[in-house]
């Protein structure tokens, strides 16, 4: 697809040469040019620059006078393939049941894993192209889906298969994550050593055969999974090449972070409890720290500290975990909103962590991510807007007027 964008108020996100993410002060920069145009061929960012500058030929061209273009979301962390909802549980939430409550009470992720057990491949399919196509008019272009509401061999395969038809059957760039470390199922109740050599040697290597993953994720958390089977998993799947992703210090920290650095994790996500120790350990690692505000905000539970964070020198990628039962909404908008006003990150600061440092927390930013030559077209036309700030100032408004995935623009269903 090739089209020229003319006029643009302000192109954001731009970067003429490859970062693989921002750091500390790196992310107050948000670097862009006014009154721009921007030249997409075969579905790839071509040229961009000054007006002045703008090409003269003859190809499909959008006048966006008074409006910006940034690039699409990255949203690296989501459970958007699952069955039904769990609106029951939120209801018990409000009248006062904790999230370990209820999953003690047979709700959370083993209720989820229930309801999927029972769901045709093609129903859930069914299912999860809806959220797919939802949140791509959102303004998502890129984005990570895990599997862990399986809990058996052929759910949490039926999982995986479905994300790979996604991929095939849609312009948005996916990556796939294992989670069978999610949650032990009741049948493995007093042996999670059985259900973890389940996962490693019954799954594992069908995973492979069938390219269904790109990351292998465990949930490293007091009454989950602990720092030891954390390591068993991240080994495991970096010998069937799978780079590794943690759910970490969500409710406690009991070390690991610190297994993800030394591990080499792509990223480590949730960071709701953050201890200095667990701040310095990321200090010049290429491991991303993912925040997911949309979490705490549904569980009113902290919000990731990332003014500590990032005045550290770290850098932070943010992401909505997308799920049925502690987040259920794709809004990257949202995010990037509940990140300025919960987490005190500035506009430029939440805006590179939901596209740049997004993209490199599922190992997209040769891809996606930043207004680059080479790069997909990915990208967000916003309705005329003052300047960037009002996209996570209006919190509750839809600011997208048109969003285009290889250069395409996608229209609503």
């Amino acid at each position: 697809m090739n089209i020229l964008f003319k006029n643009i108020k302000e192109l954001i996100q731009v970067r003429e040469k490859h970062v693989d993410f921002l750091s500390g002060k790196e992310m107050r920069i948000l670097p862009t040019i006014k009154n721009a145009f921007l030249l997409v061929e075969n579905g790839l960012i071509s040229e961009f620059g000054d007006m002045k500058d703008c090409p003269k030929i003859d190809i499909k061209t959008v006048d966006t006078t008074g409006k910006m273009i940034l690039p699409s979301w990255c949203d690296s962390h989501t459970h958007l393939v699952f069955a039904g909802n769990r609106e029951d549980e939120f209801v018990d939430r409000i009248k006062g049941l904790s999230y370990e409550e209820i999953a003690n009470n047979g709700g959370g992720i083993l209720n989820s894993a229930k309801k999927l057990q029972q769901t045709s491949e093609k129903d859930l399919y069914s299912q999860s192209k809806v959220r797919l196509e939802e949140i791509i008019q959102l303004g998502t272009g890129a984005v990570e889906i895990k599997s862990g509401y399986g809990l058996t061999k052929d759910a949490e395969l039926k999982m995986l298969r479905v994300i790979k038809k996604l991929k095939e059957n849609y312009p948005i760039a996916i990556k796939a994550t294992f989670l069978g470390a999610h949650a032990v199922p009741a049948e493995y109740k007093n042996n999670k050593s059985g259900y973890l050599q389940m996962l490693i040697g019954d799954i594992l290597p069908t995973i492979q055969k069938e390219n269904l993953a790109d990351f292998i994720d465990i949930f490293c958390e007091t009454g989950y999974f602990s720092v030891e089977d954390t390591h068993q998993i991240l080994a495991a799947g970096k010998k069937y090449g799978l780079a590794g992703k943690i759910h970490v210090n969500q409710f406690t920290a009991i070390g690991g972070v610190q297994v993800g650095v030394e591990n080499e994790a792509l990223s480590v996500d949730h960071l709701e409890e953050m201890r200095t120790e667990d701040i310095t350990i990321l200090k010049n690692t290429k491991t991303m720290p993912v925040a997911l505000p949309a979490c705490s905000y549904f569980l009113s539970i902290p919000y990731t500290p990332a003014r500590k964070m990032i005045d550290a020198g770290l850098p932070l990628a943010l992401a909505t975990d997308y799920n049925p039962g502690s987040s259920p909404s794709g809004n990257m908008n949202f995010v990037v909103s509940t990140a300025c006003v919960k987490m005190k990150m500035t506009p430029e600061e939440a805006i590179n962590a939901a596209t740049i440092n997004g993209a490199y927390a599922m190992n997209s930013q040769n891809e996606v991510g930043s207004i680059t030559k080479g790069k997909l077209a990915n990208l967000i036309l916003t309705k005329e807007i003052n300047s960037y700030n009002f996209i996570p100032y209006s919190f509750g408004n839809h600011t997208i007027e048109k969003v285009f995935l290889k250069g395409k623009e996608i229209l609503k269903s």
